[in-house]
């Protein structure tokens, strides 16, 4: 029997584009998820797991960002520095918006070196509405409108 070829993309065939998500009055979880498959890569046809096909995700207004529920007075993150009794653990109200957002899609990426390099180079997350990327012309990216891949 004859069986197809599974595609697999070669390292020239990459192409990376930019998009500007705007996470005013977006749920977290919904927002992290969506901009975990963008960095990914899985919302294209050429989609290839080991190799780094995904684009480059700027996210502003963090500060605007949704928790639903009562995350804003229980949700906790957890640090510990390695010595007994020192764990640490700041809600996220005190914490950082754009670390907030950033924890959150670090989680819905798969635990790989090839995902850490994926999140430190092309997720940028802002507060506010201003970002220094306007050189690269990122296209606008509406999570109400647009489905992303599952």
């Amino acid at each position: 029997m004859i069986g197809v070829q599974t595609y697999s993309q070669a390292a020239g065939e990459l192409d990376h584009r930019w998009h500007l998500v705007d996470a005013d009055g977006i749920a977290l979880g919904r927002l992290a998820s969506a901009v975990a498959q963008l960095i990914r890569g899985k919302h294209k046809p050429t989609f290839t797991p080991h190799m780094d096909g995904g684009d480059f995700v700027v996210v502003i207004n963090a500060a605007k960002v949704r928790l639903t529920g009562r995350k804003r007075e229980q949700k906790r993150y957890f640090r510990h520095s390695g010595y007994m009794g020192h764990e640490r653990f700041t809600p996220v109200a005190r914490a950082r918006p754009e670390r907030v957002i950033e924890h959150a899609v670090f989680g819905m990426l798969p635990k790989s070196t090839l995902s850490r390099q994926r999140l430190r180079h092309k997720l940028r997350v802002y507060a506010g509405a201003e970002h220094p990327h306007a050189g690269q012309q990122p296209a606008p990216f509406d999570l109400r409108k647009a489905r992303v891949a599952s």
